[in-house]
């Protein structure tokens, strides 16, 4: 998809957004899900809602959609790459994601990381908004905690630090090409 009047829009600007890296899970039916996103925010303090962008292709949204729960476990900064690439380069239609990291179960049966992350938010799903590509979940925080001292990965650091790229279809897939 073309971005229109691309002369005007400098993704330099938007680079300088204050993003960070988490990993968003779900459980439908059995199944458990994650994907790696770095759009998520707190929208509201009362009652807290967070808000995260999906792309619509991924399994995840699928099952965020079926379940209409998930979680947001933050990475720390010391996190590698390959254990970021665990959730963020392939898809759990066709494996198994959490046979590859330490995890625990919510109350309500949802996953959360517990290895290379500082904290993690569980919420029930209030709305999804379709915005093109992806889906806006948003949901009312039924839970949250820290997991671990530590600092946050920043998706900045992200590129910077670890080198890493972003799939075509992520929101901040733009910033792949930037000097």
């Amino acid at each position: 998809m073309a971005i229109e009047n691309e002369n005007a829009i400098d993704a330099r600007a938007l680079f300088t957004f204050s993003y960070g890296l988490y990993i968003v899970g779900t459980a439908f039916e059995g199944k458990l899900n994650a994907q790696v996103a770095d759009a998520v925010m707190q929208i509201t303090s009362d009652p807290i809602y967070i808000t995260a962008a999906l792309n619509k292709a991924n399994y995840t949204t699928e099952l965020v959609e079926k379940s209409r729960k998930f979680t947001v476990s933050v990475f720390s900064s010391d996190v590698e790459m390959p254990f970021i690439g665990i959730f963020g380069f392939r898809s759990g239609r066709s494996e198994d994601k959490f046979a590859k990291c330490k995890y625990r179960l919510t109350e309500s049966g949802l996953p959360i990381v517990t290895e290379h992350v500082v904290a993690a938010v569980e919420a029930e799903v209030s709305d999804i908004i379709d915005v093109q590509t992806h889906k806006l979940v948003i949901g009312k925080v039924i839970s949250a905690e820290v997991i671990a001292p530590g600092e946050v990965l920043t998706y900045a650091d992200y590129h910077k630090v670890k080198k890493g790229k972003s799939p075509a279809g992520a929101p901040s897939a733009i910033f792949n090409n930037l000097k």
